[in-house]
């Protein structure tokens, strides 16, 4: 912007220098004038460079701007080289087989395993204390009953030992024979021999005299349970002995 002041000052001093010190000369009709070819050159130069000037001036930025672009990088494709497949061997060559090394099979000491699942086993249901309050409640079980009256055997009336001992048999007797009788006897509420019945006897006469004496004289204090008389079996021995008289 300074250069156009300048420029506009040198061509004025040159055209105050053309002009004469008493005024500007008038031109006669027809007359040469030297500079007057050289006047629209001149005209055009001065308003041209300064315009010219001006828009360099204001273009100046933007050209800086463009210039600082990088250029564009071009990247060039380069096609790599093939590599021809080896040729096929016509005659594959046989691998050579490996013989495995024999395998030693040792039983195992575990259970062999089958495809069947375990059987499952339901765990018993969990019933809680009673009177814990987490659970139903447990009825007590009920009170035993009593155990029944113990048995008091039955014995012999004391009233009747007198005519307790059966009469000697006579031929063991005369035979000079001794011995026992073992029976068992069923004696009623009432006190008196039912039934009798042998477990053993030395002779069959010792038998025979036992059993007539114990249903005709025998007497028993009955077996009582709770005070109440009842029947019962009693095993009972008989000696046979001769006395000398």
């Amino acid at each position: 912007m300074t250069l156009i002041p300048l420029i506009s000052s040198a061509l004025s001093s040159r055209r105050a220098a053309r002009v004469p010190a008493g005024g500007e000369s008038l031109l006669v009709r027809g007359s040469y004038d030297p500079g007057a070819g050289h006047r629209p050159l001149a005209a055009a130069f001065a308003i041209g460079l300064p315009a010219a000037l001006v828009v360099t001036v204001a273009l100046s930025p933007m050209i800086s701007v463009i210039k600082d672009k990088l250029d564009p990088t071009i990247v060039k494709t380069v096609p790599l080289p093939t590599v021809p497949d080896p040729p096929a061997d016509p005659k594959p060559q046989a691998q050579p087989q490996t013989q495995d090394p024999p395998v030693t099979v040792t039983k195992s000491p575990l259970p062999p395993i089958t495809d069947q699942a375990p059987a499952f086993e339901p765990k018993p249901e969990y019933i809680p204390l009673p009177g814990t309050g987490t659970g139903p409640t447990i009825a007590e079980p009920p009170p035993l009953p009593a155990p029944p009256p113990k048995l008091v055997l039955a014995q012999l009336d004391q009233r009747y030992m007198a005519s307790f001992q059966p009469d000697y048999p006579p031929r063991e007797q005369g035979g000079g024979i001794e011995g026992v009788a073992r029976v068992r006897v069923l004696i009623g509420t009432d006190g008196r021999v039912k039934q009798v019945e042998l477990v053993s006897t030395d002779s069959p006469g010792f038998y025979d005299a036992t059993k007539r004496r114990a249903l005709a004289k025998w007497r028993f204090k009955p077996a009582t349970r709770g005070g109440v008389a009842e029947e019962s079996w009693k095993e009972m021995v008989v000696r046979f002995e001769i006395k000398n008289a």
